[in-house]
């Protein structure tokens, strides 16, 4: 996969499989196995929250390994963890929320930026900011219906990914209804997880998206 900048592998890897890697509580030594375990599967969107063990390390170790994924912070809440990230070598930045001066930074210094939004307030002002995307978060306060209802004001093309919650069997309903792709957490990875395991949830998890895709 030839790439250049954070914003076409964003595209590139969003139309192969839009499956973000959230792990969170990630140690720097597990990096690499849990990573490789990951990738194999296919998922190539990866996501350390900045409230794990030396986050930092742990993307500088992702970022070199996988060349061609995605690589980046969860939880980045002001504009100088975006740019911490950045001196990491990640290239995505995700949040809980949305902050304009944590988009502006981000999109400053070439990185895809997913706020995390939940209303029509939030999404619109986020994506006036310059967020690449959107985080719906947490989902389990939405539904479908939402995603549904989100999209038919947003602009069209809009990317909406639901985060919290998200299990391989509740997939496709979120797809029905729009849902561009998902944050998978918890489902997928956590503290303690042996990398085979992570493999075979991360094989669910595409299995399961492949399968509600909308033909």
């Amino acid at each position: 996969m030839t790439t250049t900048t954070p914003m076409d592998k964003f595209t590139t890897l969003m139309a192969a499989l839009p499956l973000v890697a959230i792990l969170r509580g990630l140690r720097p030594d597990e990096a690499a196995d849990i990573g490789d375990a990951i990738v194999a599967s296919g998922i190539r969107l990866l996501e350390v929250p900045l409230n794990s063990p030396r986050p930092l390390d742990s993307i500088a170790t992702l970022r070199r390994r996988f060349p061609d994924a995605l690589v980046g912070a969860g939880t980045v809440l002001d504009a100088q963890q975006v740019r911490a990230v950045h001196e990491a070598g990640g290239e995505l930045v995700v949040a809980p929320n949305f902050d304009a001066e944590v988009v502006r930074e981000a999109v400053r210094l070439g990185m895809v930026c997913l706020p995390g939004v939940l209303t029509p307030t939030e999404a619109f002002g986020a994506l006036a900011a310059g967020a690449t995307g959107l985080k719906l978060f947490p989902a389990e306060l939405a539904s479908p219906a939402a995603v549904k209802a989100l999209l038919a004001v947003l602009p069209p093309g809009t990317h909406l990914m639901p985060v919290g919650g998200v299990t391989p069997q509740g997939m496709a309903a979120w797809r029905a209804a729009g849902a561009t792709g998902f944050g998978i957490g918890s489902a997928l990875y956590k503290p303690g997880r042996r990398a085979s395991e992570v493999a075979d949830a991360a094989l669910e998890f595409v299995a399961a998206f492949s399968g509600s895709v909308r033909t």
